[in-house]
């Protein structure tokens, strides 16, 4: 599916990951995720997500290295710049939770 860049008062919106690391100090409830992803929706951000299962690396030649199993979930979200994505993680659930939300832009390519 192609994704269509959004506009803000002074040029396209970045692409950014949020990535949840398991590492949260309290409990995460499932219920805590709707309102969270509807603050997201209000603010035109959200662009999609879901949690992270088992998997396994794979690599042409050698051996590949171990699965990351410290990341839970991802979200993708638009916003004007890293300080924008940054604020868009206050109510995240596992950052409210004290866990580790990372953040990495999707650079546009071609």
């Amino acid at each position: 599916m192609a994704h269509s860049p959004q506009f803000f008062f002074g040029g396209v919106m970045k692409d950014f990951l949020l990535l949840m690391h398991d590492d949260a100090v309290s409990v995460v409830s499932a219920e805590s995720w709707p309102g969270y992803f509807e603050a997201l929706r209000r603010q035109g951000a959200f662009e999609g997500g879901s949690a992270i299962g088992g998997g396994e690396c794979v690599r042409k030649d050698g051996e590949a290295g171990a699965v990351s199993s410290h990341l839970s979930g991802f979200i993708r979200v638009a916003a004007a710049d890293l300080a924008s994505a940054r604020g868009l993680v206050v109510g995240n659930p596992v950052f409210e939770a004290g866990g580790t939300v990372e953040i990495r832009e999707l650079p546009r390519t071609g």
